[in-house]
């Protein structure tokens, strides 16, 4: 804090003796006062006519950034767009693989459920009539080999 209250003070000590020596060089000038006024008016408007040039130019140079960056900006977002379109579509497809999978494996489970259902009542049916009392063998097993 004290290295910037010095830093602040010398500015100001230097403001201070740039502005002694303005008015020092005014008041020991060779010329006369209407002379070294009309002398500083002349080169007011240069410099304020040279500012006007340099930030006509300068506003060129930022518009002529702002229109770059425009650009950029906009094939950035058709950039973006393509990304998210072509995401989109791989999307849509994963999705319609996966339904067809589902559907294609929910009907082998139904076919296979099915066979398992006719083959138990094949079995029970058979097997009741078949069994006597004290028989220990088991009944003969149906086998699915179509539902896979």
């Amino acid at each position: 804090m004290a290295e910037e209250s010095s830093r602040i003070n010398g500015l100001a000590w230097f403001l201070a003796g740039l502005g002694v020596g303005a008015l020092a060089g005014i008041l020991y000038a060779p010329k006369s006062g209407k002379e070294t006024r009309e002398d500083l008016a002349k080169r007011s408007r240069e410099g304020t006519e040279y500012l006007r040039n340099r930030g006509r130019k300068v506003a060129d140079q930022v518009g002529q950034y702002v229109d770059r960056g425009k650009e950029h900006v906009g094939d950035y977002m058709d950039r973006g767009r393509e990304v998210v379109d072509r995401g989109r579509a791989q999307w849509q497809d994963f999705v319609e693989r996966g339904k067809s999978l589902v559907g294609e494996h929910s009907s082998r489970v139904a076919a296979a459920v099915d066979a398992g259902r006719q083959a138990y009542k094949a079995g029970s049916s058979s097997t009741s009539s078949n069994i006597t009392p004290g028989d220990t063998t088991e009944p003969p097993s149906t086998s699915t080999t179509g539902a896979n």
